[in-house]
């Protein structure tokens, strides 16, 4: 049965793909492999389907023979409708998976908690994930801790866990930074207290400040401040 629910799912999504996003999809991941070529809404309405059938068999013997299959398998975890310790199992699999920026933020996105009492254990999981020394599960971890949980009751424990995240790896120093930028946005002065006192190293916190400065949200004075608080390093 999961053989076949794979072969069909593979042979939809090649009669998805497009060749010219194929190219311009393997731009942005370099050494990605199987790449299809089939965009985002199109994963995302396959994903609703499987996440109203039978979705634990699916995701027990899902392939993982291309990016979009297992872009797909996130998704649906994200569409199900199902406690997390209900999801906890197939999620613990589906991050070990992930090896590119693209499958982890594409599928952060959707994983919102569907039910308050999902949102603790929800929480609890994203922080240990973002400690976690393997990149794109750490990176998922922190992502997953920006799209949800900068909110008036987790800020503290978001902006104590992305200081105290240590991880030599560049897609999860990008993510902090990416992280803190979107503290900053939300909860200005919190976040300054962590930028004026914190143990990031220098590239995350220069690239926090950028970040910052990026946005169409912060004030020309705010941005000035922000520069001006530029970490020189030694060559």
């Amino acid at each position: 049965m999961a053989q076949e629910i794979n072969e069909n799912i593979h042979s939809w999504l090649l009669a998805q793909a497009e060749e010219d996003y194929r190219a311009f999809t393997m731009k942005l991941l370099p050494g990605t492999e199987h790449i299809l070529g089939v965009r985002l809404p199109v994963l995302r309405k396959l994903a609703k389907k499987l996440a109203r059938g039978e979705w634990q068999e699916y995701l027990t013997g899902a392939a993982d023979d291309s990016m979009e299959e297992i872009m797909l398998q996130g998704m649906t975890l994200g569409y199900v409708k199902a406690s997390f310790e209900e999801k906890k199992p197939y999620l613990d699999v589906f991050v070990g998976k992930i090896d590119n920026w693209s499958v982890c933020d594409s599928t952060c996105s959707g994983m919102k908690p569907q039910s308050g009492e999902d949102v603790e254990a929800f929480f609890a999981y994203a922080v240990c994930l973002a400690k976690d020394r393997r990149e794109f599960v750490a990176r998922f971890g922190i992502v997953m801790l920006l799209d949800h949980f900068i909110t008036d009751t987790y800020i503290d424990e978001v902006l104590q866990v992305l200081d105290e995240v240590s991880h030599d790896g560049y897609y999860v120093k990008m993510a902090v930074a990416w992280a803190i930028s979107i503290c900053y946005v939300k909860f200005e002065e919190k976040t300054m207290v962590l930028l004026r006192e914190n143990t990031l190293d220098d590239f995350t916190y220069n690239k926090s400040l950028q970040k910052i400065t990026e946005s169409y949200r912060v004030t020309k004075e705010d941005k000035a401040r922000i520069r001006s608080m530029k970490r020189v390093t030694k060559k």
